[in-house]
């Protein structure tokens, strides 16, 4: 089987387990929290930061691994306008994603302490919810960006 077809292949299902995982993550994070009830949240957090340290932290490893072997297999040079601006999304999503995990743990951490305490969720639970929910929102519509600019890899100049 030719390098270039497994590298696209790779590249291929490591965007989509980065769209798809951040979705599905989104979703039930947002569907837990609706509930305000802390021992649902405190488990649905703890399974979201595992799938992310298992299936995002993974695609996030392979994504510029394959996309720069690829880019360089097929000849695209990093300069073409669609690489950068990619590549510039790729790295605010990082900017987003990093904080993104450490505050569903924080969550999930939160949450586990009130139900615990059989007591409602403190404030900074909602605190850290509506950074969570302002980080995600623009991670999501630049992956969804990136996303698209690999399969037009449109024309055009910046400058």
């Amino acid at each position: 089987m030719e390098i270039e077809f497994i590298l696209r292949w790779v590249h291929i299902i490591g965007a989509c387990i980065l769209l798809g995982t951040g979705a599905g993550i989104a979703f039930f994070m947002v569907m837990a929290h609706r509930t305000r009830n802390p021992v649902l949240i405190a488990h649905t957090a703890g399974i979201v930061v595992i799938a992310d340290y298992i299936f995002t932290a993974s695609a996030v490893i392979v994504q510029p691994i394959t996309g720069l072997w690829l880019a360089h297999l097929v000849g695209w040079p990093l300069t073409e306008n669609w690489l950068l601006i990619s590549i510039g999304l790729y790295i605010l999503v990082g900017v987003f994603w990093l904080p993104v995990v450490w505050i569903q743990a924080k969550l999930s951490k939160l949450a586990r302490q009130a139900a615990a305490d059989n007591a409602a969720l403190p404030d900074q639970y909602f605190k850290l919810y509506r950074i969570w929910f302002a980080c995600g929102v623009p991670a999501f519509f630049a992956v969804l960006t990136i996303v698209w600019l690999m399969v037009a890899r449109p024309q055009f100049t910046l400058f």
